[in-house]
């Protein structure tokens, strides 16, 4: 769960009002204003208020809350926050509201006027329903739930996405390439912006000079340019720092692209990139990123729950990924980056509204409540009958008074991934394992947590257990699976003889890939 006091600024609040919380937000130069909704949809700012970024309609500095009528029961759904600072957010109803600093029209209100109120951003937008909005450092997107893109604010080079380099007053869609095009997610750097299609492809246009549009050169792009360094890549997720990007795959896996002088990127190395590297974490499988504007800060979430972070981190530069012991993004932000602010609109949850699927997640393997038990390798795993007989159609016929059922077909980790799997829909395995829920997932009929076993041993695929991991999908007959990871050696193979020759690793695999391939009629014509 997100814990705002984490935060220096929400120090100053006392435990009755932070108990109140819902929707944070830290942002400005140097961290030090701050926004946040209540629960029963109120909103407060408070801070230093520079350019009147707080929206309370003067430009006074603040420690105590000051309430934002015009804001207050619009139900705030995503924000963000330029370096005048500026302020953009939607709300449930696809309004869009701006204030702030305005001195290249990133208010969208035509005007160079600095905004001391929230106004609605109206031009161009009053029949859309904008559901996410990203903000440049001088520069404001959105985009609408018909997937278009909007850009206005500061143009110099060329991040509006126009054509031109002149500083765009009012939205102005974004079209070119994108014209007949669905976008899906947006974010924007300090003066570069990105899109994510619906299918997948990735788009950048903006400023270059650090390779973050990921094109391979470090020329501007004054209209949006597809990254065909990621041709066949499936993307599902963009975030973007100072001047460098990232991005998730459908797979989960990470790449990474642009300024790299504080090792933002995650290479290992300091030198910058034009073209995005895929980045490797502990063979885990991502399901979240994160990165914003105001910081040279990257982040990580996998699927079991592991939160790693690197780049510039307390004025130090970690050039790795770095394993935390923080249970969400967000925290990383608020202990690590410089200034300390939030990357996105913090959601936060308090421990008595936990969601259907938390609520599952918790009694996972409880001794508290569970009226039935697994015997497997000699340990015990604690589960709920009811909640096995409406996920799992083989436990609909088999449980009847047994409160213990003895295992002995399936070691203790896959039975236990497996069950874990019946209460949280995700599976977390080093790839080799995964095998053998594969195996059992085929054994019980699971078609969805077979598929979800492929894509994990799709990301954690290596010269090293190439084979195993193609011998298992020929076997349990996941034909999807199985192409992949006969390309794999394929690809591989290819590239060593073309390259410094044959290593004795690449002998052994040369060896197995053609009798066990070849045994197992894997071969493709």
């Amino acid at each position: 769960m997100v814990d705002v006091g984490k935060w220096p600024l929400f120090a100053l609040l006392p435990p009755q009002d932070l108990n109140l919380i819902r929707l944070a937000c830290v942002f400005g130069t140097s961290g030090n204003e701050t926004l946040y909704v209540t629960e029963n949809d109120e909103v407060f700012a408070f801070g230093t208020n520079c350019s009147g970024c707080l929206g309370t309609g003067d430009i006074q500095s603040t420690i105590e809350p000051r309430k934002i009528d015009i804001l207050c029961g619009k139900k705030i759904i995503h924000l963000s926050y330029g370096s005048g600072p500026h302020v953009v957010l939607t709300t449930s109803g696809g309004e869009v509201y701006a204030w702030g600093n305005n001195g290249y029209s990133q208010l969208g209100n035509g005007t160079t006027t600095q905004g001391l109120s929230p106004c609605q951003v109206s031009t161009n937008l009053l029949h859309k329903k904008v559901t996410e909005v990203a903000c440049g450092s001088h520069h404001s997107m959105i985009l609408s739930s018909d997937g278009e893109v909007y850009a206005w604010g500061y143009n110099n080079c060329g991040q509006v996405g126009s054509g031109s380099t002149s500083n765009q007053p009012t939205p102005r869609r974004v079209t070119s390439c994108l014209q007949n095009k669905v976008v899906a997610a947006i974010a924007c750097g300090q003066s570069s912006s990105m899109a994510v299609l619906d299918n997948g492809e990735v788009y950048g246009w903006g400023y270059n000079g650090n390779g973050q549009l990921g094109l391979g050169s470090n020329g501007n792009q004054p209209t949006p340019c597809r990254l065909a360094a990621l041709q066949g890549i499936h993307v599902c997720q963009i975030a973007c720092g100072y001047a460098h990007t990232l991005a998730l795959t459908d797979e989960g896996s990470l790449y990474s692209w642009g300024a790299n002088a504080y090792g933002q990127l995650g290479s290992g190395v300091k030198s910058n990139q034009s073209c995005p590297v895929q980045i490797t974490v502990d063979r885990e499988r991502i399901v979240e990123i994160a990165a914003c504007h105001s910081t040279h800060t990257s982040a990580a979430k996998t699927q079991g729950g592991q939160v790693y972070m690197w780049g510039q981190c307390r004025g130090q530069s970690v050039i790795l990924p770095q394993l935390t012991h923080f249970s969400c993004t967000d925290d990383v932000f608020a202990c690590f980056a410089s200034p300390a602010v939030t990357w996105r609109l913090l959601s936060v949850e308090s421990d008595n509204h936990l969601t259907v699927a938390q609520s599952m997640k918790k009694e996972f393997d409880s001794t508290e409540t569970s009226d039935l038990k697994f015997l497997v390798d000699g340990k015990i795993i604690h589960a709920h009958k009811a909640v096995l007989k409406i996920r799992c159609e083989h436990f609909r016929s088999m449980l009847h008074d047994d409160d213990v059922i003895e295992i002995d077909q399936f070691s203790y980790p896959v039975y236990r991934a497996f069950l874990e799997y019946l209460y949280t829909d995700s599976v977390t395995l080093p790839p080799e394992d995964a095998i053998g829920l594969l195996d059992l997932a085929a054994f019980y009929g699971e078609n969805s947590l077979k598929n979800l076993c492929e894509q994990t041993i799709k990301q954690g695929i290596s010269v090293e257990n190439a084979i195993t991991l193609l011998s298992a999908a020929v076997k349990y007959q996941a034909k999807g699976l199985e192409e992949f990871c006969f390309k794999f050696c394929v690809n591989h193979l290819t590239a060593v003889t073309q390259t410094q020759g044959f290593s004795d690793m690449d002998h052994e695999l040369l060896k197995n890939f053609i009798s066990k391939a070849g045994k197992h009629g894997a071969f493709r014509n």
